[in-house]
């Protein structure tokens, strides 16, 4: 073979030795068939935390005051006020600093039902009686408050439920341990002897403040 063609030769077998190399380098990898491949996914839910609060219920929305232990001067209606529940779930970090709540009552007149003179709210009164208190010993009922027809037992306190009287309090909101705490209270009209005769309706507004 002569010079020419030979060279000829291995210039072909170069160039196809190149071309075969590209196509080795730039050729795809094949997954085989039926192959899976698996992905974890994680998520971290925290739970919702809904704030405390403070509220107040009330067992019942009247009572009926029944005539016991009158006399010849005074007549006497006792009744029991429903049970009052002060709700609190704060933890510590959501009370105010230096905050102390409250339940305070205060009633209307009784108006009669056919127009007999209404008895004043200073005819009745209340004798608060704690329930349920918790363990701390930092929730207390209020003091007696008497009516105008009685002594008083204390300074300022034969008043009746005129103004704003105590039912139940605590002095230190954050140190209370959160839960629910119940008072209730003895309630007394006491009346001139002769008080006209009929149905009387007078409306005990109890307010929580804080």
């Amino acid at each position: 073979m002569d010079t020419g063609k030979r060279r000829q030769l291995l210039a072909a077998g170069a160039a196809v030795g190149l071309l075969a190399g590209a196509v080795a380098v730039g050729s795809p990898a094949f997954a085989e068939p039926g192959d899976e491949a698996g992905v974890e996914v994680t998520v971290e839910i925290e739970e919702i935390r809904e704030p405390g609060v403070l509220a107040m219920s009330v067992a019942a929305d009247s009572v009926m005051l029944s005539e016991d232990g009158s006399t010849l001067l005074v007549r006497q209606f006792t009744g029991t006020l429903p049970t009052v529940t002060v709700t609190d779930t704060r933890t510590p970090d959501e009370v105010p600093e230096g905050a102390a709540w409250a339940v305070l009552g205060s009633a209307t007149d009784f108006v009669g039902d056919a127009e007999q003179a209404p008895i004043g709210a200073g005819h009745l009164g209340w004798k608060p009686k704690l329930i349920d208190g918790g363990d701390t010993g930092l929730v207390s009922e209020g003091e007696e408050v008497v009516t105008v027809l009685d002594e008083p037992t204390q300074p300022g306190n034969n008043v009746g439920l005129v103004d704003q009287e105590l039912l139940v309090s605590t002095f230190d909101s954050g140190a209370v341990t959160p839960g629910e705490y119940t008072v209730d209270a003895d309630l007394f009209l006491r009346t001139p002897a002769d008080v006209e005769a009929g149905a009387y309706t007078s409306t005990l507004t109890l307010s929580l403040f804080e």
